[in-house]
């Protein structure tokens, strides 16, 4: 009887335990599926939010965009140009043939440059004193053209037009001006691996002087592991063997199959190809504007150069300057600080109506740390792209700079994107080893390069001729 009594018992706590397991299992299972419930309603909620959110970004987004179309145009249409101005004081016969020149779009020769005369000092005044919208009427009227805030600069008649030197002739520059240059840390490596015995202190002296030419902590690593195993290093060599090695570790790292074209170079650029050069101040980026018209020019090219560098007074009349010296016609702004993007919005007008091969577009240097500026750099590109699709956009980088210049790359790269890198001043630095950093970074190649201030002295960037510079 004691048995059966303590069977029942243990039947009845196993039933008890099996049903209070059941209940818990079952209500984790009912806290589990109201969960699964809750989370697939939150995602759907949020997959809706998102959506509603991307359909006003891009209503805002577009309605920015027309708004900076409608103030690009409004800016370039403020004042009238020189031409009109002048036409206002000219004697009647010659007011009415620029009259006429200005209704059909034919811009006059432009005047060398002088000191104004009187009178146009007074039109100027006049001009400046009545920028109310009577003011502007008047001069349109007198003028027999729509009034505009940019001109067109043709080549001065009596201009002497130089003819620039072609791609071999640069080349062999490049490599003369880099195996001048001041300390290239291509000759201190030789120096060390052309040892007899190479010691564990020598493969860091390798390194350190990889990483002083900011060629970068990873690349630097790298590349001296691969010369730790090079039989030609490692072993009895000749010198010649090891420089041969060395030569041909840098083109590797350098990347010779790397596409550094000009994209205004290759078959399915659009015409006119749009180039945008951008940078920190004092790279050189106007310098670099200019020879690269040269350059093209060279080639064969009929070239634009669009002004839109309004915060530098003399930024302008050096890109006129630049633009004389090679028969290349230049847009800029007839008045000081006048909105880049206008300015950039006309030359595009512009140089799609002249039909040109490349339209390149020089813009104010920036530091990478003002949000506002670098922000303005999108707005140029917007509008631009109202007229004509931007092929390429440029980074000009000081060579000197260093790692430094690793820090502003980044930022322009994200601020409007960046197709290639000019470096400058690369004669005169000792980390020539950016290149390699540069280019490791950012995924986009350094395409050319500056070695000196000769009007020529911009050649296209080429892994062999650089590396065989450093180490002769």
């Amino acid at each position: 009887m004691e048995n059966n009594t303590i069977i029942a018992i243990v039947v009845v706590v196993i039933i008890a335990a099996v049903l209070i397991i059941g209940g818990i299992l079952m209500d984790k299972s009912r806290k589990r599926a109201i969960r699964r419930a809750d989370e697939a309603a939150k995602a759907k909620a949020d997959e809706r939010l998102a959506a509603e959110r991307a359909v006003k970004a891009a209503e805002a987004k577009t309605k920015q965009a027309e708004a900076e179309e409608a103030e690009a145009q409004a800016q370039a249409a403020k004042q009238s140009p020189v031409a009109t101005n002048t036409a206002a004081q000219a004697p009647p016969t010659q007011a009415a043939e620029t009259a006429t020149k200005a209704g059909t779009g034919e811009l006059p020769p432009a005047q060398p440059s002088a000191s104004p005369t009187p009178s146009e000092e007074g039109v100027k005044e006049e001009s400046a004193s009545t920028p109310s919208a009577e003011g502007v009427g008047e001069s349109e009227a007198r003028a027999g053209g729509s009034p505009r805030a940019v001109e067109e600069v043709p080549v001065p008649a009596n201009e002497q037009i130089e003819k620039p030197a072609g791609r071999k002739t640069r080349l062999e520059t490049l490599r003369a001006k880099l195996s001048k240059s001041s300390n290239p840390f291509g000759k201190a490596l030789f120096t060390i691996l052309t040892k007899d015995n190479l010691t564990e202190s020598d493969w860091e002296d390798v390194e350190d002087t990889l990483l002083m030419a900011d060629v970068g902590a990873e690349a630097s690593e790298e590349l001296t592991e691969k010369m730790r195993t090079d039989a030609r290093v490692t072993g009895k060599s000749n010198p010649a063997e090891v420089k041969e090695a060395l030569r041909g570790e840098l083109v590797a790292m350098v990347g010779k199959d790397t596409d550094r074209r000009l994209n205004a170079d290759k078959p399915d650029a659009h015409r006119p190809s749009v180039i945008i050069m951008v940078g920190v101040n004092g790279t050189g980026k106007t310098t670099t504007a200019g020879k690269l018209a040269r350059l093209f020019v060279g080639q064969g090219k009929s070239v634009m150069l669009g002004a839109a560098d309004t915060f530098r007074a003399a930024a302008a009349d050096q890109l006129e300057t630049w633009g004389a010296k090679v028969g290349v016609p230049v847009v800029r702004s007839d008045r000081d600080s006048a909105d880049p993007a206008s300015v950039a919005f006309e030359a595009s007008q512009k140089a799609k109506e002249a039909d040109v091969d490349v339209l390149i577009i020089d813009t104010a240097g920036r530091l990478q740390n003002k949000a506002n500026l670098m922000d303005e750099l999108g707005k140029i590109r917007r509008v631009t792209e109202k007229n004509l699709p931007v092929d390429e956009v440029l980074l000009v980088l000081d060579a000197t700079t260093g790692q430094n210049g690793m820090a502003q790359a980044k930022v322009f790269a994200e601020a409007i994107g960046i197709t290639g890198v000019v470096l400058t001043k690369l004669d005169g630095s000792a980390k020539g080893g950016i290149v390699i950093s540069v280019q490791k970074e950012l995924g986009v190649p350094v395409k050319l390069v500056g070695v000196g201030e000769g009007p020529d002295d911009l050649a296209p960037f080429e892994p062999a001729a650089f590396v065989d510079g450093i180490l002769e």
